[in-house]
């Protein structure tokens, strides 16, 4: 009959419950003197624990983000202007739900994309949608898209996704076509969706990176609408994390 009941479960894709099951049978002593109604809520917590493990799981893959970054390893003890209390309110994800943008600016190696990627993370955890992208390989792709008849489509899918992280913002001055693009993009986000922009430029410079008066007007308009600014500052992490490991091999 156990075995039976286990093939069911698993024939209707309950495989946290069966797998509970499973451990129920495996460890009888733990659970003889559980009733039916605890035994039975412990197997549902089990099924509704391994459905939110797989959609987080399915979501960071979709997410493609540029680095794997836990809340729980950011270093609040190096100097670069971070302040935790405000970092743990944007861990919480109720910017997201409020249709608010983060953006992260700082010179080379202070940890920009890092924590922008902590904070997509966290949004996954949560169950929100990511999308990862450096700046300039989205408009590189929009590009694609506009040539091969995909533009439609992606822009369809970048409006729907809870989150856009846009990576290393304003290196290189945007053609006409590529304003317009981000112009759609930010048209389409604007009061729906949320997006985190890091960049090497302060937010000041990032009129002039865009290159059109009129365009960079409208885009900056929505973007910095309702926007949490983190200002970073200080030596590269990597050059501090290099002499550590340097000091290392010297000991």
């Amino acid at each position: 009959m156990n075995n039976q009941t286990l093939q069911t479960l698993r024939s209707l894709r309950l495989t946290g419950m069966a797998e509970g099951l499973e451990q129920q049978q495996a460890q009888p002593s733990t659970h003889e003197e559980l009733g039916f109604d605890e035994r039975l809520a412990l197997l549902v917590d089990r099924e509704a624990t391994y459905r939110s493990n797989n959609k987080v799981t399915r979501l960071l893959k979709a997410a493609k983000l540029k680095l794997q970054a836990n809340p729980e390893d950011i270093d609040y003890r190096h100097p670069r202007g971070l302040q935790k209390s405000q970092f743990a309110d944007l861990l919480s994800s109720h910017w997201i739900h409020q249709h608010h943008n983060v953006l992260i600016t700082g010179p080379t190696g202070c940890g920009k994309t890092y924590l922008g990627c902590v904070l997509a993370t966290q949004a996954c955890r949560h169950g929100l949608s990511v999308r990862y992208f450096r700046t300039s390989r989205l408009l590189e792709a929009l590009n694609i898209a506009h040539g091969d008849g995909r533009f439609a489509k992606l822009i369809a899918q970048l409006a729907k996704t809870d989150v856009l992280v846009m990576d290393d913002w304003g290196l290189e001055k945007m053609t006409l076509s590529q304003r317009n693009d981000l112009l759609e993009i930010m048209e389409d986000r604007h009061g729906l969706k949320s997006t985190i922009v890091t960049s090497q430029l302060p937010v000041t410079q990032w009129h002039k990176a865009i290159g059109d008066a009129t365009l960079a007007d409208a885009i900056l308009d929505r973007l910095l609408h309702n926007s949490h600014k983190l200002k970073l500052k200080g030596e590269s992490m990597r050059k501090i994390m290099s002499k550590l490991t340097q000091s290392d091999h010297l000991q």
